[in-house]
């Protein structure tokens, strides 16, 4: 392993329950050296994000596309940068696997449901599928693996904890329940002996609270580059304004 990736491996382990790791999410390399410059020690690239800096709709990019961008944000910044490479695009673990680690990144996320479709994989199928991912990296990837039962609507917590469970045993080093509600993290946390990632709104993340429910990372999604989208959107606005328009 690189020190990036034992660098990234450690900051999720002994953090106190108040002091969450806190990951931005650049979609670009420039939004990357910005994070990167204000102190953050590790960053993870939102597929969503990325998608929308690149003139697609989520679940759109090509995966050359995707991977290219993301080597371009791991070039810009001396810190880890995860990657968020959704489902896998149809690769074979092994072929993955190489994409990523091609591209620097010092872990990955992947999802447990079918962009196009909606609907959930077969969590044993795809437990099985993790775990070859996880035995082709060898160590050399950080693999959060994305539990999407809320976001699907499935509300029940103990469905989610199959899965965590599951993928656990693959060897996932962390399990990212997306759009848990907060008051389900403290029986998520009781079901995994796993770092648990959970979502928080870019407007105004309760980070330290979600820490104390029992999340031991924080991720944004898209959010940090909608709300930059949002301002270059004001600014055009103010300039055409300007103009007299």
């Amino acid at each position: 392993m690189t020190a990036h990736h034992e660098t990234f491996r450690a900051l999720h382990h002994g953090r106190e329950a108040a002091d969450p790791l806190v990951l931005p999410g650049p979609w670009d390399a420039a939004s990357a050296r910005a994070f990167a410059d204000a102190g953050f020690p590790a960053l993870a690239t939102p597929s969503a994000g990325v998608a929308a800096s690149l003139g697609h709709e989520d679940g759109a990019v090509p995966a050359a596309e995707m991977f290219a961008a993301v080597a371009r944000i791991v070039r810009a910044v001396d810190v880890p940068v995860s990657a968020d490479v959704e489902g896998g695009y149809g690769l074979a673990p092994k072929e993955l696997v190489a994409r990523v680690l091609e591209t620097g990144a010092a872990g990955c996320n992947l999802e447990d449901s079918d962009a196009a479709t909606g609907s959930l994989k077969d969590p044993r199928r795809h437990a099985d599928w993790l775990a070859e991912v996880v035995a082709e990296a060898d160590g050399a990837l950080f693999v959060n693996a994305r539990v999407d039962t809320f976001l699907r609507g499935v509300s029940d917590p103990r469905e989610a904890i199959v899965r965590l469970r599951l993928y656990a045993e693959a060897g996932a080093d962390c399990v990212y329940p997306i759009l848990a509600p907060p008051e389900h993290l403290p029986l998520l946390r009781a079901g995994t002996d796993l770092p648990i990632n959970a979502f928080a709104p870019a407007a105004d993340p309760p980070v330290a609270e979600l820490g104390r429910l029992g999340a031991t990372r924080i991720t944004f999604g898209p959010g940090l580059q909608r709300r930059a989208q949002a301002a270059v959107t004001d600014m055009a606005r103010e300039l055409r304004r300007g103009l007299g328009a």
